[in-house]
């Protein structure tokens, strides 16, 4: 896992989620809709919901706001019929993208996801051809300069939680655990009063492909822009090593 500076990557990613704040917060509170429409408005007892409420703290988004948007959720019969749609595609030399979006038309996203690909000179595949080259794991991300915890003990606190590994960067540590582990595990580092830069249950490519030629970084950078200024689009993960 050593060699990809994540949390440069994850900084890089605030910055520009800071600029597009309110889509943030309306990505999130569609996903808390979605899990109390499944699950019930109780975290305790509903585990997508207790992951979607960190990855909401983990993103700043206030206490109250995300109370309001559980209620919300809980007693509005009429509340927008969102789904989950999944696309996988390769992106310039070989790079694998998986797209998560939640939608109220597939027919909009499907388009609109197939015509980023085509932009950038990628393709869409079927269901499954590049989620086998990524491993679903629930990834807490802490910024050391914000951790007074040492690392021994913040290693002993996470592993006895449930996580499965521990790694420590220059600049940060980062935590990864089975999916159905992450909710515990961030309610104990939650507890320590200790910040994370980012928490959620992701995609992590097994192997990371480099770019060279300017016309490839030039076109996945393009891909990606699309999906990121699409609202339907809740999450993008690939295997280029930025």
């Amino acid at each position: 896992m050593s060699g990809h500076s994540k949390f440069a990557n994850i900084k890089h990613k605030k910055e520009k989620n800071d600029a597009a704040k309110g889509k943030i917060f309306t990505i999130i509170g569609r996903e808390i809709a979605v899990a109390v429409r499944e699950g019930g408005p109780d975290p305790a007892n509903n585990f997508k919901l207790a992951q979607v409420i960190a990855k909401a703290r983990s993103n700043n988004m206030p206490n109250d706001t995300i109370e309001r948007g559980i209620k919300k959720a809980a007693g509005d019969g009429n509340a927008v019929n969102y789904e989950f749609c999944t696309y996988e595609g390769y992106g310039p030399g070989g790079t694998a993208i998986i797209v998560k979006c939640l939608t109220d038309n597939k027919n909009r996203t499907a388009a609109n996801v197939r015509n980023a690909f085509t932009k950038g000179h990628g393709s869409i595949g079927t269901q499954g051809c590049v989620s086998y080259m990524f491993d679903e794991k629930g990834q807490i991300i802490i910024d050391r300069e914000e951790c007074s915890t040492a690392a021994d003990d913040l290693m002993m606190m996470a592993l006895d939680a449930g996580a499965e590994d521990f790694v420590e960067e220059e600049d940060s540590f980062e935590i990864l655990t089975p999916p159905d582990e992450f909710e515990a595990v961030c309610a104990v580092i939650e507890a320590g009063n200790i910040p994370m830069a980012e928490a959620a249950v992701t995609m992590l490519p097994q192997n990371y492909v480099e770019l060279t030629a300017e016309e490839d970084i030039n076109n996945i950078g393009r891909i990606l822009d699309l999906l990121d200024g699409d609202d339907d689009v809740q999450e993008v993960y690939h295997n280029w090593d930025e």
